[in-house]
């Protein structure tokens, strides 16, 4: 995937990003902070306006897009950057994880890695925000919020490749 940027003078900026099937989806980003949505059939084609957003419409269901809102379960890891170094992360645990049947507390996992766990996904529960009693499940999906070496600790005391 592909995306071009280009600046729009005295409007804002112009991003197009390569769809699989070669069309091209347009978003205009005004200085104002509105955004106009496109759908180029390819690249050489004018595109057709789907719709447009306020800014902070724009902002919500872009954290729906990245996934802040909901994560799909079947999703190893994802990652949502929060500031320069600080990240929230969906893990699993499986039954590789060493983790698996303890509580948040004999885990001890902000100790060993610095993450802290601030939700549990857990079949159509959220745990949010678990308790240090908590067990911690095969299956179960973990959120949580650290900084990228931080993250990356977490996933080897998962003992498996994510």
């Amino acid at each position: 995937m592909t995306i071009y940027e280009s600046d729009l003078p005295g409007v804002g900026k112009k991003f197009e990003v390569e769809l699989d099937d070669g069309a091209r989806l347009v978003i205009v980003t005004h200085n104002t902070g509105k955004r106009e949505v496109f759908l180029k059939p390819n690249p050489d084609a004018d595109g057709d306006k789907l719709f447009d957003l306020s800014d902070r419409l724009a902002r919500k269901v872009g954290t729906i897009l990245e996934g802040a809102y909901f994560q799909p379960v079947q999703a190893e890891a994802v990652e949502t950057m929060l500031s320069d170094d600080t990240f929230l992360e969906w893990y699993n645990v499986t039954e590789a994880a060493d983790i698996a049947g303890q509580t948040l507390e004999q885990a001890a996992i902000r100790e060993q890695t610095g993450v802290s766990v601030i939700a549990i996904q857990r079949d159509d529960d959220l745990i949010s925000p678990p308790t240090p009693e908590t067990v911690l499940e095969v299956g179960d999906t973990l959120v949580v919020v650290g900084e990228r070496e931080d993250c990356a600790e977490f996933e080897t005391l998962l003992g498996d490749e994510v």
